[in-house]
C-alpha cells in the first residue's frame, strides 16, 4: 500500500472525495473516465467481489488497523497479484489517503461511515438487450430522483428475485454515493442500465409490462391473471406524481396494492418491495 498522510484540505489526488460533484464524477462527456464512491468496508467488499476496480481509498487513521483493515489487506493482495488494478497502481502503489476524523469530515463534508471510502472506476452501462436477455422479472424505475429510494429499491430487488433494473434518465444515478450505501452494495449485484422509453423494446422481448398506479382501471396485485407470467416488467413511478399518463397507457396492466384504513399510497421503495414479492416468478 502507498499510505498518504493528509495535513491539508487541498492535497492533490483527493478531488474525487472533496471538490468533484456527483455529475463530475459520473463524467457524461467521457464515460470511460467516470468514477463513483463506495462507502463503508462492507459495501466496498461487495464492490470488489463484483469485480469493480478501485482507484484509491480515503481512510481515517484509526481505522487503518480497525474497521478498514480487511479491505486494506485485500487491496494488498490484489496489488501483489496485479489483479484488477489500474496501471498506475501496479507494483503496490494504490494510494490510501488518511487523516484524522475531523480533517476527513471537513474534506468530504460529512462523517465517513465506518471510516473508509473507496473511489472506483465506473463501468460503461450495458445495453437494454444485454440486461434483459435472461431476465424473467425486471423493474423499470421511472423518474425516481431520491437517492435513498433508489438504493432501497435496489436492495429489495436483489433480495426478492428481481433479475435486472432499468432506469429512465431522469432517475437518480444508482452509483450515487448515498444510493450505493443505502443499497448495502446491492447496486453491484444486479445488472442495470438506462433507457429513455423502454416499454416498446420490453414488449418486443416478451415482457408483460405492469404499471404500479392508482387508476379506475387498476387491478389488485393479487389478481390471478398476474400469476405464472413468464416475463414481467414492474414499472415504479416518481415519489410525488407517480407514473406519467402516457406510461400507464402504454403498459399492459395497471396494478394497485390493496390497502386499508383509507391509506391510498406507500413510499415508492416500500411499494416496490411489496410488488417484487407478490409478483415474483413462482416457476
Amino acid at each position: 500500500m502507498h499510505i498518504v498522510e493528509l495535513s491539508t484540505l487541498n492535497a492533490p489526488g483527493v478531488e474525487a472525495y472533496s471538490t468533484l460533484t456527483e455529475a463530475q464524477l459520473r463524467n457524461r462527456l467521457e464515460p470511460e473516465k467516470g468514477i463513483f464512491i463506495a462507502e463503508s468496508p462492507k459495501v466496498i467488499a461487495v464492490a470488489l467481489d463484483a469485480g469493480f476496480v478501485p482507484l484509491s481509498l480515503l481512510c481515517e487513521q484509526r481505522h487503518i488497523e480497525g474497521d478498514a483493515a480487511p479491505i486494506l489487506h485485500r487491496i494488498e493482495e490484489m496489488e501483489a497479484q496485479g489483479d484488477k488494478l489500474p496501471p498506475k497502481a501496479s507494483g503496490g502503489s494504490l494510494p490510501i489517503y488518511t487523516g484524522s476524523r475531523e480533517l476527513l469530515a471537513r474534506l468530504t463534508g460529512y462523517t465517513l461511515t465506518r471510516g473508509v471510502l473507496c473511489a472506483m472506476r465506473r463501468p460503461l452501462p450495458p445495453t437494454l438487450g444485454e440486461v434483459c436477455r435472461d431476465a424473467r422479472r425486471i423493474v423499470v424505475v421511472h423518474g425516481v430522483v431520491d437517492s435513498t429510494n433508489v438504493g432501497a429499491i435496489f436492495r429489495s430487488a436483489a433480495a426478492l428475485g428481481i433479475d435486472a433494473v432499468v432506469l429512465t434518465p431522469d432517475s437518480c444515478d444508482p452509483l450515487n454515493r448515498r444510493a450505493v450505501r443505502v443499497s448495502m452494495g446491492s447496486v453491484f449485484l444486479l445488472p442495470w442500465t438506462w433507457a429513455e422509453d423502454p416499454l416498446p423494446a420490453l414488449h418486443a422481448m416478451g415482457f408483460l409490462t405492469v404499471a404500479m398506479a392508482l387508476t379506475d382501471e387498476s387491478i389488485p396485485m393479487d389478481d390471478p391473471s398476474l400469476r405464472n407470467v413468464p416475463r414481467m416488467a414492474i414499472i415504479m413511478g416518481t415519489e410525488g406524481d407517480g407514473l406519467p399518463h402516457s406510461t400507464i397507457a402504454a403498459a399492459d396492466r395497471t396494478v394497485r396494492i390493496p390497502m386499508k384504513h383509507g391509506v391510498d399510497s406507500l413510499n415508492v421503495a416500500a411499494a416496490a418491495a411489496v410488488a417484487f414479492w407478490e409478483l415474483r416468478d413462482r416457476g
